[in-house]
């Protein structure tokens, strides 16, 4: 979803006018596999995944990850500086590793200017479509491309002791979240991004925390977004919600808060066993939450249980995070915060009948990101 956390904007992009960018429009003309690549002329655009994952030979041991590239834009043209290091955008990476099975949680970032020693956006069709250097004290660099089918993807921090390398492939067709990806975040009409996913990818490769690795499959979610000018200046922040069933349909849902802490926009989209994308109303759709959790490192007080109901798709379930903590504190930016974490769908039994990832952002104070 729209992560993601873009106070980025407000630190390093905040002088330039939304009007000097493209907005998402309704018809736009998307075009794959060019579309995986980056857009420029756009202020912001991401790509996102998480994914569940099992220790192959010992499959109770679980983990949960989350890997994003972020493209911020810093100049609609080219830098009027003939310099390697005149960039016309940044390149910010967030990726986690979650030990399920222990209870421990790792974070990193990494973040740079988009010029040739430090990390980039390549061009359709080389395979790299973008890449940063790891963080201070790392060797070698975070990786994502383009594998003909998919995505394989990579990042690695040793001083965190955290690193994964997988690649995935389509169980399920891409679908566009909003008609024709066009995915309204507020009453206005460019208040909105052009945003796909792939609900279901399956996922395998290696990982490692704590000098432990482990080859490890499962299956995984991808959003790509990219927009100018999403959230509106009375709305602080969204609740994501991205849940795979165990029935073979998928769900997202999103959530974008006022001030007040009241639902300012609602959109969803059910996928169906056979990839069909039903793009939902508000009405359609309904989340509860019944549990908080306080954050011991910020103080910020989330939500951290739900009850989430589609009555007219037969779906009602209790999404339960696996962990309390999946806060991520970025420091790199400024000190910015959000939760991002694994999650179960369980029944009226308490068996679970699904899982997926929620994201938390805006909450605590002066954390509004600034999309």
């Amino acid at each position: 979803m729209f992560n993601r956390v873009f106070l980025y904007l407000c630190l390093f992009a905040g002088t330039i006018y939304a009007e000097e960018w493209k907005a998402a429009r309704p018809d736009y003309a998307w075009s794959f596999p060019q579309d995986h690549w980056a857009r420029e002329g756009y202020r912001t655009e991401w790509w996102y995944f998480t994914g569940r994952l099992s220790a192959e030979g010992d499959p109770a041991r679980r983990f949960g990850y989350q890997f994003t590239f972020f493209r911020v834009g810093l100049l609609t043209g080219r830098p009027d500086l003939a310099s390697d290091w005149a960039a016309r955008d940044l390149i910010v990476g967030h990726a986690a590793v979650s030990d399920l099975t222990a209870g421990r949680r790792v974070f990193s970032e990494a973040l740079y200017r988009a010029v040739p020693l430090l990390g980039g956006f390549n061009v359709y069709p080389d395979p790299l479509i973008a890449w940063s250097r790891g963080p201070a004290g790392t060797d070698g660099q975070w990786t994502l491309l383009w594998n003909g089918e998919a995505f394989d993807f990579e990042m690695r921090d040793d001083a965190q002791g955290a690193a994964f390398r997988l690649s995935t492939r389509p169980l399920k067709p891409l679908v566009f979240q909003g008609p024709n990806g066009y995915s309204r975040k507020g009453r206005g009409p460019t208040a909105a991004s052009q945003y796909y996913s792939f609900t279901r990818l399956r996922t395998e490769g290696t990982l490692s925390l704590n000098g432990r690795q482990w080859r490890v499959r499962g299956e995984s979610w991808m959003d790509k977004e990219f927009g100018s000018n999403q959230l509106g200046k009375d709305q602080v922040g969204w609740d994501w919600f991205s849940l795979q069933m165990d029935d073979g349909r998928e769900v997202m849902l999103y959530l974008l808060r006022n001030a007040a802490g009241g639902v300012d926009f609602a959109r969803g989209t059910l996928v169906t066993k056979a990839g069909e994308a039903r793009h939902l109303t508000p009405e359609a759709w309904r989340v509860r939450a019944v549990k908080t959790w306080k954050s011991p490192h910020t103080g910020a007080e989330y939500p951290a249980r739900w009850v989430v109901e589609l009555p007219g798709e037969g779906l009602r379930g209790e999404v339960a995070p696996e962990l309390a903590d999946h806060e991520n504190r970025a420091r790199l930016a400024g000190g910015l915060f959000y939760w991002e974490g694994a999650v179960s769908v369980l029944d009226a039994r308490g068996e679970r009948v699904g899982r997926g990832y929620v994201e938390l952002t805006g909450y605590g104070t002066k954390n509004r990101p600034g999309i």
